[in-house]
């Protein structure tokens, strides 16, 4: 079989870059395009040198429609209203269309739920092995305890994200909220301040925190009576995110129509 083609937008970003990179290390896949906004002043320059490996001969532009019409994938990682144009544009081609875009709205996700009635969609808040494999234990942990036991979700990221609370971070609510079969909007507290009251049973609590360059830092607590549990993960850098991308539009060639989660990626459904 042929390399997949891919195209990355939002290629001059940190996240735009490390999938640039990921395309050309993994085996399997090309490069065939580079996507920035209108005006932004890396266009014209070549993907691979602002990726800090090389001239790939692919400079960055801002006419999607016709890098669309010749790739198999594009690699998306930008703000929601680019994801929804694209999530268009890949339709239209019949691409597969990856999506570690986050802070979406309901009406956004509509829309790519649209759009995967003509293509593939693979969305997740977190392209990574280890926060996938983290949300199915948090799942199955929040079944196995009742609510005796608290649910707080706290997570930590770079000064300059600016969605809150992440998308990880809501990806595992809603793991726990569906190991309880309960709905996440029902229980979510976002934030505390002030007198409070005490602490509603059945609540998942949410804490966000911003600083420095951290990359993605997240901790599950189940806080019951005398005991504790925490389940954490890491992420040391973004690179691992794109090489998940990667991965699923791999597994996304050839597949029927649909939206479709990194769980369905990694084989991790129930």
């Amino acid at each position: 079989m042929t390399d997949m083609r891919l195209i990355v937008v939002g290629a001059a970003g940190r996240m735009g870059r490390a999938l640039v990179r990921a395309v050309v290390e993994a085996e399997g896949t090309t490069l065939v395009g580079a996507i920035e906004r209108e005006g932004a002043p890396e266009l014209g320059q070549d993907a691979g040198m602002l990726a800090g490996i090389g001239e790939l001969g692919v400079p960055l532009t801002d006419d999607a429609l016709p890098v669309f019409a010749r790739a198999d994938g594009v690699l998306d990682f930008t703000t929601p209203a680019a994801t929804v144009a694209f999530s268009e544009l890949a339709a239209q081609a019949r691409i597969a269309h990856i999506v570690g875009t986050t802070g979406l709205s309901a009406d956004d996700l509509a829309r790519l739920e649209a759009a995967a009635r003509h293509a593939v969609v693979v969305r997740s808040g977190n392209m990574s092995l280890g926060v996938n494999l983290l949300a199915a234990m948090v799942r199955k942990v929040a079944a196995a305890l009742d609510a005796d036991f608290d649910i707080e979700i706290v997570e930590m990221h770079h000064r300059n994200k600016v969605d809150a609370p992440s998308g990880t971070a809501l990806m595992l609510g809603e793991a726990a909220a569906a190991g309880r079969g309960i709905a996440l909007e029902d229980h979510a507290v976002w934030t505390r301040h002030g007198h409070t009251g005490a602490r509603r049973r059945g609540d998942i609590g949410f804490q966000t925190l911003r600083g420095g360059s951290v990359v993605g830092d997240h901790t599950v607590i189940f806080a019951g009576p005398h005991e504790r549990i925490e389940l954490r993960h890491v992420a040391e850098d973004r690179s691992l995110f794109a090489r998940g991308a990667v991965k699923a539009a791999l597994w996304a060639r050839g597949r029927k129509p649909g939206l479709y989660a990194m769980a369905d990626v990694l084989g991790l459904g129930d």
